[in-house]
């Protein structure tokens, strides 16, 4: 039986709605533009935090860094530089967490930490080096320690967070986004586009322009004026290319996705009138999905969850950076001083 207890251990770097950027590149590319990092300065961002501590954890799955006491410290190290580059940049941050998911997505989780398990546990029984590399990231979990050791950081730093019982970390950030309570989402998952979230900054996805401190944005409105949809439409036609809550239809990616809306209009149609196999109660599924996507669209308010803030607290950080978290003092002592330097400035 399926423990509820490990709802949120696993976050995928690569999720969300089957390849929808390259759909969004090839039919909507005026909705995505490169920009510098800095040109956010004086924005505010929300920040996917579960997906952000993972991608700090599988940066560094080839190594490992632990403390005295024998914990992993890579989301620490990791969080520790990334926020001090956007406090540099003067960006403020607001992380939001995930609370429990819908319990349409708990086969989905649980898939991903059977497999993460399973990857685990094949780790020691390998001798390639790109196949012990290749399970290493497979095996990379975001525990519940490490989501209260980012929260410790978080508090040290200054940093504001949210951490609502029940729902998707990008689903809230994405109407706060939406209220106009932050100007931008950071997140690598593409469902906050379907959670209608305005602007949503990503690693930059042209490899033409990858270089250090680009990213991309992509404007939601832009994409579905040119897709041809209205918000509702949008979230049919991104279950239907296949999601978190239901799977994908045999033979059915993104581009006939897409033609099969612009022809037929609604999912019913869709499957009235095309010889492609809907798995049993797909439309029930179908309806569920669309219900998740739509459960918190206008229908939150900036009073209906708590806001957690502090201040920085420098000598504080200082210590927990270099005695638990075990990192380099020297290092940790120069960026101290930068962020001594940026308030005595304020």
């Amino acid at each position: 039986m399926f423990n509820i207890k490990y709802y949120h251990i696993i976050k995928p770097l690569l999720m969300g709605i089957k390849s929808l950027t390259q759909t969004i590149k090839k039919f909507s590319p005026d909705s995505i533009t490169h920009e510098n990092l800095y040109k956010l300065s004086g924005k505010k961002v929300a920040v996917d935090a579960s997906l952000i501590i993972y991608q700090q954890l599988l940066s560094n799955a080839k190594t490992f860094f632990y403390n005295k006491e024998g914990k992993i410290t890579n989301h620490i190290t990791g969080l520790f530089y990334k926020i001090m580059n956007f406090i540099t940049l003067d960006i403020e941050l607001l992380f939001v967490f995930d609370g429990k998911p819908p319990d349409n997505k708990q086969a989905c989780i649980k898939e991903r930490i059977d497999k993460s398990i399973l990857a685990k546990g094949k780790i020691d029984e390998t001798t390639s080096k790109d196949d012990k590399y290749k399970l290493e990231k497979a095996s990379v979990r975001v525990t519940r320690e490490m989501i209260n050791d980012v929260k410790t950081l978080l508090n040290l730093m200054g940093i504001s967070y949210i951490h609502p019982e029940v729902g998707e970390g990008e689903a809230y950030a994405s109407e706060l986004c939406r209220m106009g309570v932050v100007d931008y989402v950071l997140t690598e998952d593409m469902d906050s586009l379907v959670y209608g979230c305005p602007k949503l900054i990503r690693n930059c996805v042209d490899k033409s322009m990858k270089r250090k401190g680009v990213i991309s944005i992509f404007d939601y409105d832009t994409i579905i004026q040119e897709l041809g949809f209205n918000h509702d439409k949008f979230i049919e036609f991104c279950i239907l290319c296949g999601c978190d809550y239901c799977s994908q239809v045999p033979k059915i990616g993104n581009i006939t996705a897409l033609k099969l809306f612009q022809t037929h209009g609604t999912i019913e149609e869709i499957i009235k009138n095309t010889n492609y196999q809907f798995p049993e109660n797909y439309l029930e599924t179908f309806k569920l999905a669309k219900d998740n996507f739509l459960l918190y669209h206008g229908k939150l308010t900036v009073d209906m969850f708590e806001v957690y803030k502090s201040e920085m607290n420098i000598e504080g950080l200082g210590k927990y950076l270099m005695k638990e978290i075990n990192m380099n003092e020297k290092r940790v002592q120069t960026t101290l001083n930068k962020i001594n330097n940026i308030y005595k400035c304020e």
